[in-house]
């Protein structure tokens, strides 16, 4: 009972991540700055991994799409297909793990089911993985151009799809590791022998089927009796 319990809670904690992650990548706010007036804060500009915008005091946003995918920069690229692997990585790892748990009635035997869920945990801990490292190479790139004296373009600062990414990719890598680790554990336990009681031998049988019948008042064998005592050789 212990095991399903901490399998649904590797899952929740797995799948919770996994969605953080994935509402990400259409977040605004990789990116941001702001050019402040006088008074109000006279325009918005944030980025993410699509396109470029500006907001001005209004309320109004203009946006300019990232051009072709050869012209991108390498960061961008490398953040791009990090991310979308980590969601389909964690698409695939929701489904494993459904199949796998304990709890449900699919995936075969407990054996089949246990190997399905332990995969499951490894693409959870592979989301978790890419997710984090996309969000650091992102916002590694902000912090080397705003503490760069020698950046002389628009600085910016985090965003808040930074944070959303990192909280997700903790959750599904901690979730994939407490599913794995808890089906290892359960694994190892199932595979532990039972202790050897011996068998009865053809011989023993036999004689004790004979003493029965010829002693039937009896309910167990005598070994002190001169009938049951045999020689070195009896069974030569």
């Amino acid at each position: 009972m212990s095991s399903m319990a901490t399998e649904i809670l590797a899952f929740i904690l797995s799948v919770s991540g996994w969605v953080l992650i994935s509402s990400t990548l259409p977040t605004d706010y990789w990116k941001v700055s702001s050019i402040d007036g006088t008074v109000i804060t006279t325009a918005t500009f944030w980025s993410n991994l699509w396109k470029t915008c500006v907001t001005d005091s209004t309320g109004i946003s203009n946006c300019k799409d990232f051009p072709s995918m050869l012209a991108l920069e390498g960061y961008i690229q490398v953040c791009r297909g990090l991310m979308i692997s980590s969601v389909s990585l964690g698409f695939f790892g929701s489904t494993f793990a459904l199949v796998g748990m304990k709890c449900t009635k699919i995936g075969g035997s407990d054996k089949t089911k246990s190997k399905i869920a332990f995969f499951a945990g490894f693409n959870f801990i592979l989301t978790g993985l890419c997710s984090l490292t996309a969000c650091s190479l992102y916002a590694h790139r902000i912090t080397t151009e705003f503490f760069d004296p020698m950046f002389i373009a628009q600085k910016f600062e985090l965003g808040a799809a930074l944070f959303i990414g990192w909280a997700g990719s903790v959750l599904s890598i901690l979730g994939g590791v407490v599913l794995c680790f808890s089906l290892a554990e359960g694994i190892s336990t199932s595979q532990q022998g039972y202790p050897y009681s011996g068998a009865t031998s053809l011989g023993a049988s036999h004689i004790k089927a004979n003493y029965k019948h010829n002693h039937p008042h009896k309910t167990s064998l005598d070994y002190n009796t001169p009938s049951m005592q045999f020689g070195k050789n009896a069974y030569v």
